[in-house]
């Protein structure tokens, strides 16, 4: 038997048992299976919240509306009549925070409250109606199926073919789609690359043609990306990939992304600086509300005081 053929059984074998989990893919790809599976992606959604497990109780007062979360059940009461409904799933990993997703009368919900790491605690979900009218309104959004099925999209695996059969965070098959040869990333265009990722992060033409303006699209990292100046659709220098591994989690220090910055910028160009360029021209921002701030890939000089740059 061919090494090849052993390879492709192997995986077919481990795919079999372990469904979309990296291990399906260790047989034959060791090395970027062990890296991935402890990133942020792969607990991108949860079904029992590592965070709540952690929390067993949360609470929170807004306005004339209480909220608590206990042991997974969410309850919201206006001190007269109380909702309680089981948490079906967690939306993120909790590097900035979590949001809660159920139903309740046959729909899907979105949690008016989430969990903010660094409050270690609940506060108002972002874009979250500020002003409810009823106790119904105030214990969150109602999620159109679609776009419900758009969030488990990008935080789930295997959700092109029924939410019954998702399989919990971003697994190999939610990016290589399960085949054989494997669609490899890396070949894809610059362009083609930041499309792909913004499957999820959002791509420059769904962030033009519908928003949002102004600091709100900060997160959106494709976007802000194909707005820079050194942007350009046809050099792989600034591929989605030339600066963050997929497989690993994100790297954090400003000073491991110089060699990058250096793939086109000679040394010694830069006048303030000789290292961490990032910090500069990569500035981290206020989201207001999120608690967090996001590293803006609209590669510029900024300049103080500057207007936020969206166009």
């Amino acid at each position: 038997m061919s090494a090849l053929r052993a390879c492709l059984i192997a995986a077919a074998l481990a795919r079999s048992a372990a469904g979309a989990s990296p291990q399906a893919c260790a047989p034959c790809h060791a090395a970027e299976t062990a890296a991935f599976a402890g990133a942020a992606m792969t607990k991108a959604l949860e079904s029992r919240s590592t965070i709540l497990r952690a929390n067993p109780k949360l609470s929170l007062t807004l306005g004339p509306y209480s909220y608590e979360i206990a042991n997974s059940i969410y309850s919201v009461t206006d001190g007269n009549e109380t909702l309680r409904v089981p948490i079906e799933w967690a939306f993120g990993q909790g590097s900035a925070g979590q949001t809660y997703v159920f139903r309740r009368d046959g729909k899907w919900y979105e949690s008016r409250v989430s969990y903010f790491s660094a409050l270690h605690a609940l506060d108002l979900t972002l874009g979250a109606d500020p002003s409810p009218r009823t106790l119904a309104e105030a214990v969150g959004r109602i999620a159109p199926l679609r776009e419900i099925r758009q969030c488990f999209a990008c935080h789930a695996t295997n959700v092109s073919r029924s939410l019954d059969t998702l399989v919990e965070g971003v697994q190999c098959e939610r990016c290589h789609a399960g085949s054989h040869p494997m669609k490899k990333l890396g070949a894809l265009t610059t362009e083609q690359q930041l499309d792909f990722c913004g499957q999820c992060h959002r791509t420059w033409s769904q962030i033009a043609a519908n928003g949002p303006r102004g600091i709100a699209n900060v997160r959106f990292q494709p976007y802000r990306l194909a707005g820079s100046r050194c942007y350009d659709a046809a050099d792989p220098r600034i591929k989605c990939t030339a600066c963050h591994n997929p497989h690993r989690g994100l790297e954090t220090s400003p000073a491991a992304y110089d060699t990058k910055c250096a793939a086109c910028h000679a040394a010694g160009q830069c006048k303030v600086a000789t290292a961490n360029c990032v910090t500069c021209h990569m500035p981290r921002l206020d989201l207001p509300g999120a608690h967090q701030k996001f590293t803006d890939h609209r590669i510029r000089i900024v300049r103080p005081n500057e207007v936020y740059p969206d166009y």
